[in-house]
């Protein structure tokens, strides 16, 4: 029986060996590969984490002593040895969730993928600690330097150090990248400090030290700093204008060395930050040789070579947005594009090839790319910022008030709207049309396929006095789908019924599924019409007068309806004087868990028959029971619908 095997618990570790630890790390990659291959996951942020969450796990007591990973895709191999070994069904529904989860198991504290927030985390948990009394617990923060450039990070820190008298550990993961290689002034420090010779002897000083001193903590802290001695006529504090003790640089693959420096920092008995080196994708090969994200996120693929099994060959939205922008780059030089530390997912990197000094990333900075995105508005330029959109949440601030309270010429691409499947509550991008509708004077557009998505790009580019925002969802793009006809203000008719029963207003991604709908109700006798508005918000005036000419309307969007597209729909036919009766078909307020985005729909009733059963039900007054609790409820009972629509 293999050494993981044995292991259920972090307590289970205190008994091995150092060669043992040794295997069990091997056999821990080894799962890693073959497990992740099966089902896709993040792949090579934990490959470079395996004897680092050993050594947390040997020096400190989880759950009594808190672990807060930043960000979570970094603890898979915290989760088997906290003993979840089954990765059978990892980020499927009914399996193990790709980050930390308060309901898998008491070792996860947080649950949000969203970087840069484990020091304020960390920082909660440790004054709550310390105000009830309970001295002898600690709190580690697990900080990707990706994470340290996000702004939070420093806000916490400079909280932190004001009042350092808390047992608060901070691990700084430093890989050099966080979905690519890390940027700014930090990741040139950190690099140094990697690859300067003076590091390196530093570092065999320092690892001769640890061994030959044993553990005790205050003999390896000063080991630490004797050996960094060799560094004085560089800076080897990352933080030198805060009053945080540093450890480092520690080899993040030597169990021994990273178990003496925990010590250290552990009984120091105040914030103490410990710098690791490590390598992302470590002990495999084909993601250590990929130079593009080292296997940062991958689907099903051959563990033996690497390579994706049955790759898609269908476009993917971002392919078309990414070509679209480079031709109107190639047009146009005012064009500039901006991305939170996410060129390559988001579709920025033929651009920046072509064009490297048009195209920027800002690091894990939502808030300052959209700030700085209003100053490059401010001097001729136009920024294209594009982001998934569960990050742009992030930035609303900025965008109400840097943008477009300056009616500043920016656009929005927001990428993976909508239910966006295995990555879970956090990841799921459908708080967006809810969210920036209200910011004054932003338009905002849903395309329904890659055509609408070319010709919505231009056109928001087109506009210098404004935001505009446009969202698309993750994955394949599928066929275009036509109009029967366009009217004056750019709405496309993509069904016209002969008579006006029901007007279905279908957001973006969602076209496909009201056409269903519509020719299901056709079989019930229903008459439906389809339009997409293609520029959602502001509602154009064509939707609201159609609608005065129907009996209802749906509305029906992948983002949560509380708030969405069909309510700002709801207001604008009450304020044009119709008295139409309208539902709003969408998303829950809820948090929806890791499942596939087919899954999902199907839940929460956002499926063809689903909507096209509960239109009838009102339409024609039927006792037929809702499948879904979570679907939309009419906006009036049977009984006033059955009076609305009684057909001779």
């Amino acid at each position: 029986m293999g050494l993981l095997e044995g292991i259920h618990s972090p307590r289970d570790l205190d008994a091995l060996t150092p060669q043992q630890l040794e295997e069990l790390a091997a056999e821990i990659r080894e799962f890693l590969v073959g497990s992740v291959a099966r089902t896709g996951g993040h792949l090579g942020p934990n490959l470079g984490m395996v004897e680092a969450t050993i050594a947390l796990h040997r020096v400190f007591h989880s759950p009594d002593d808190a672990i807060v990973f930043d960000t979570g895709h970094q603890s898979y191999v915290h989760k088997l040895l906290t003993g979840r070994h089954d990765f059978s069904h990892l980020r499927e529904r009914g399996g193990l969730a790709g980050y930390p989860q308060r309901s898998e198991s008491v070792h996860d504290v947080v649950e949000n993928s969203h970087a840069s927030t484990s020091l304020s985390w960390a920082d909660g948990i440790a004054r709550a600690f310390e105000l009830r009394g309970e001295t002898d617990r600690h709190v580690v923060a697990v900080v990707g330097d990706g994470a340290l450039t996000g702004g939070m990070t420093w806000e916490a820190l400079n909280n932190i150090s004001d009042d350092n008298n808390r047992k608060l550990v901070i691990v700084v993961n430093d890989n050099g990248r966080s979905y690519a290689p890390t940027i700014g002034g930090m990741a040139r420090h950190l690099n140094e400090l990697r690859t300067s010779r003076l590091y390196r002897s530093a570092f065999r000083r320092s690892r001769r030290f640890f061994h030959r001193l044993g553990v005790p903590g205050k003999t390896v802290f000063a080991a630490a700093r004797a050996a960094l001695r060799a560094l004085q006529n560089q800076p080897t504090d990352l933080y030198s204008n805060l009053d945080i003790k540093y450890i480092g640089p520690i080899n993040g693959h030597d169990i021994e060395s990273l178990e003496a420096a925990f010590r250290a920092a552990r009984d120091y008995g105040h914030p103490v930050v410990v710098h690791i080196i490590t390598e992302k994708g470590r002990g495999y090969a084909p993601a250590a040789h990929d130079a593009a994200d080292q296997f940062h996120a991958i689907g099903k693929f051959d563990p033996v070579t690497g390579r994706p099994v049955n790759p898609s060959t269908a476009v993917s939205w971002t392919k078309v947005f990414s070509q679209e922008l480079l031709a109107v780059a190639r047009e146009n030089p005012r064009v500039v594009g901006i991305t939170a530390a996410m060129k390559i997912p988001v579709g920025l990197a033929p651009f920046a090839e072509q064009y490297p000094d048009r195209v920027i990333d800002v690091g894990i900075a939502e808030q300052h790319a959209v700030a700085s995105a209003a100053g490059l508005a401010f001097g001729g330029l136009h920024p294209v910022v594009a982001i998934y959109a569960t990050f742009m949440n992030r930035a609303f601030d900025q965008v109400l008030l840097d943008v477009a309270l300056h009616h500043a010429g920016v656009t929005f691409v927001l990428d993976r709207a909508g239910v966006t499947g295995p990555d879970g509550p956090s990841h799921h991008g459908v708080w967006d049309m809810a969210l920036f509708q209200l910011v004054p004077h932003i338009r905002l557009a849903a395309p329904r396929d890659a055509r609408t998505l070319s010709q919505e790009l231009r056109e928001a580019i087109a506009v210098d006095d404004a935001p505009t925002m446009i969202r698309y969802p993750k994955g394949a793009v599928g066929a275009d789908i036509p109009a029967v006809r366009t009217l004056a203000d750019g709405v496309d008719v993509l069904r016209e019924a002969p008579h006006h029963d029901v007007l279905i207003v279908a957001v973006g991604a969602m076209c496909g599924v009201a056409l269903d709908v519509a020719q299901l109700l056709a079989q019930q006798g229903i008459g439906a019409t389809v339009v997409d508005p293609r520029w959602v918000v502001p509602v154009p005036r064509s939707v609201v007068e159609l609608g005065g000419e129907y009996r209802l309307v749906v509305s029906i969007e992948d983002g949560i309806r509380v708030g969405g597209v069909g309510t700002r729909i709801r207001q604008d036919l009450r304020a044009a004087g119709f008295d139409t009766a309208l539902t709003e078909i969408g998303l829950p307020d809820e948090f929806l868990e890791h499942a596939t985005r087919e899954q999902i729909l199907h839940d929460v009733g956002l499926t063809a028959a689903d909507i096209a059963r509960d239109v009838t039900a009102m339409v024609l007054g039927s006792a037929i029971p809702r499948a879904r609790p979570q679907a939309e409820q009419p906006d009036a009972d049977a009984e006033s619908f059955q009076r609305l629509f009684r057909r001779d």
